[in-house]
């Protein structure tokens, strides 16, 4: 048994985000060597998606990357998360949540021993994580065509 989550993220943010803001995201991909104007005796300071390459537990791959587009910036994340990191996650959260230009559905949570996850939804500046429940009744498996 593992306390792993995979978590994914898929949303844009705004093209006028300020250099700090953009540094802080930047610092939590890994892709910044200090997250500017943080508390560095803080323990729970920590870039929480800078994993990258193939997941210890989840399968697949860990990955997150931010890019410059039409629509402003976008932001694509899937991580292998701990519940020691759920405080920073919930930061984070609400302030992507603040900024997303994304409106609906950007990401999900799941335990990894579990086959539905919890989404992320983005609506009037904040992200709220919404439980879905799995259904009891049999379900009937389509091939897929």
């Amino acid at each position: 048994m593992s306390d792993l989550f995979e978590l994914q993220l898929s949303l844009d943010l705004p093209s006028d985000l300020s250099d700090n803001e953009l540094s802080s995201l930047r610092w939590h991909l890994g892709a910044e060597d200090h997250k500017p104007l943080a508390d560095p005796d803080d323990p729970d300071n920590w870039p929480l998606l800078c994993y990258r390459g193939p997941a210890t537990r989840i399968g697949g791959l860990v990955t997150g990357d931010l890019q410059h587009g039409r629509r402003g910036w976008s932001l694509t994340v899937r991580q292998e998360v701990h519940p020691d990191g759920f405080s920073l996650l919930d930061s984070l959260l609400s302030w992507l949540g603040a900024r997303t230009t994304t409106i609906g559905t950007v990401g999900s949570l799941r335990f990894l021993e579990d086959h539905v996850p919890d989404l992320f939804i983005a609506e009037a500046g904040s992200i709220t994580r919404v439980a879905l429940m799995q259904q009891q009744a049999e379900a009937t498996l389509l091939p897929y065509e």
